[in-house]
């Protein structure tokens, strides 16, 4: 038998959806005195896993599955190391437009930025259509205008695990994560530098892997 480690609210969730099932995400919120944005990953990861039944318009039920789910305790073992791939990177002085051709060409939802090699900030498609929609000359613009600047950005390390990346990506509401190396200078500050990204595309690969048995 595999056993699961929930967290302990993930563990009240599943005795409140076997008490009052089927429960919406709204009733649970309620019950445990916090918000449904807080309640999200927890949600989503016992969906996922199996542990929890999400019906439209009825709400959630528990799987008889429950604790014996294989994928659970695979996916917090998994390192992003194994599942990252290679992100789609422009310098800050890139135009606006030259970064969304960019975007385009590598059909990437989130675009990172540099300067001098390390990781300074991202753009993603909401933001290029928000600048692309006003009058701003985008062909002149460089993308460091645009870009949301460390430290606002959401990262992750080699050494994290699928679970940890998936649920960031949840809880953040974000298309990916860029994978960072840290170093330390001199005088102390951090230096990132971004070896790849871990995005929804990525996990949900991780899982039609798992479920293929390959």
């Amino acid at each position: 038998m595999v056993i699961i480690k929930l967290t302990k609210r993930q563990e009240e969730i599943i005795e409140l959806v076997k008490k009052n099932q089927p429960i919406t995400s709204e009733k649970l919120a309620e019950k445990l005195s916090v918000t449904r944005a807080a309640l999200r990953p927890d949600l989503a990861i016992l969906t996922m896993t199996g542990i929890l039944e999400a019906r439209p318009k009825v709400g959630y039920l528990y799987s008889k599955r429950g604790g014996n789910s294989i994928i659970y305790d695979y996916i917090k073992e998994v390192k992003v190391a194994e599942i990252k791939t290679k992100p789609a990177v422009v310098t800050e002085d890139t135009t606006v437009y030259d970064a969304i051709v960019q975007l385009f060409l590598e059909d990437a939802g989130t675009i990172f930025v540099t300067n001098n090699g390390h990781l300074t900030g991202a753009v993603s498609r909401k933001d290029f259509l928000k600048i692309a929609l006003g009058n701003t000359d985008i062909h002149k613009v460089p993308v460091g205008i645009i870009m949301t600047r460390m430290p606002n950005i959401v990262t992750v390390t080699d050494n994290d695990t699928a679970y940890e990346a998936a649920k960031k990506i949840i809880e953040h509401e974000v298309d990916s994560l860029p994978v960072i190396e840290k170093t330390v200078t001199e005088d102390g500050k951090d230096i990132l530098k971004i070896t790849g990204k871990v995005s929804k595309t990525n996990i949900t690969k991780l899982f039609v892997k798992l479920g293929s048995g390959n």
